[in-house]
């Protein structure tokens, strides 16, 4: 990769993704592009189902979901959607349905937006959810895995015996996996947290390396897990 698709590919990243699910495909386009010119990396869906298929391979960090859908309307996709996750929602609805807006916010909903609406202010409530619901970053700092303590600054492993190097791609996993130790991450998210750009093998490959490294029995990990059909959690106590 080149210099310049590497900081094309960090621009990329570093941009809030917000999927638009509505079934007035010239809203869609239409909002799309707004966004697009506000710095958002957008996605379309044209319902519920939709929707929650691209969410299976996407990860997004806000949603924008019409109320009036056919089949799922957007309250219930709320709904199931909070069940799994906690993906940050706007619905959107018309100008007179109170009843709506107050069962989506009880659904889970994060915001509402009746139409017609300026893009505009569409733009500033999705801005203050991200702003409201971002993780803060959490500082590195030396960690203990069993026998192993890693630390971030020296991109070492150490333990009573021994002190062995990592790789870059081995450190920047560890790191990630450190400050959201104890909470499930999904291989596209670690991808994103890594700057890995090569598919989520590369994430796999990478797990499977520090396993070698960190634990006794790398079939059978205590402090590095897998979580079927989630992801990978670390465990893991600070120094």
């Amino acid at each position: 990769m080149t210099a310049e698709n590497t900081k094309d590919y960090v621009d990329f990243e570093s941009r809030p993704h917000v999927m638009v699910v509505d079934d007035d495909r010239r809203i869609r386009d239409l909002l799309s592009r707004f966004l697009t010119e506000q710095g958002f990396v957008v996605l379309q869906a044209g319902d519920a189902q939709e929707a929650q298929g691209l969410l299976k391979s996407f990860e997004v960090d806000v949603m924008v979901v019409d109320v009036m859908m056919p089949g799922q309307n957007g309250v219930e996709f709320t709904r199931a959607l909070r069940e799994k996750e906690d993906t940050p929602i706007l619905l959107l609805t018309a100008l007179g349905e109170t009843e709506d807006r107050i069962k989506g916010l009880e659904a889970g909903a994060d915001d509402y937006l009746p139409k017609p609406f300026e893009p505009k202010e569409l733009v500033l409530r999705l801005n203050a959810i991200l702003k409201r619901t971002a993780t803060p970053e959490k500082k590195d700092t030396p960690f203990r895995m069993g026998g192993w303590v890693f630390d971030p600054e020296m991109d070492v492993l150490t333990s009573e015996k021994e002190t062995i190097g990592l790789t870059d791609a081995e450190s920047t996993l560890l790191k990630v996996l450190g400050r959201y130790a104890g909470d499930v991450l999904s291989r596209e998210k670690l991808a994103k947290l890594c700057g890995v750009d090569a598919g989520e093998r590369t994430i796999d490959v990478q797990v499977t390396r520090l396993r070698r490294k960190i634990e006794e029995d790398s079939k059978h990990p205590r402090y590095l897990q897998t979580v079927r059909g989630k992801g990978y959690l670390l465990r893991a106590e600070e120094v």
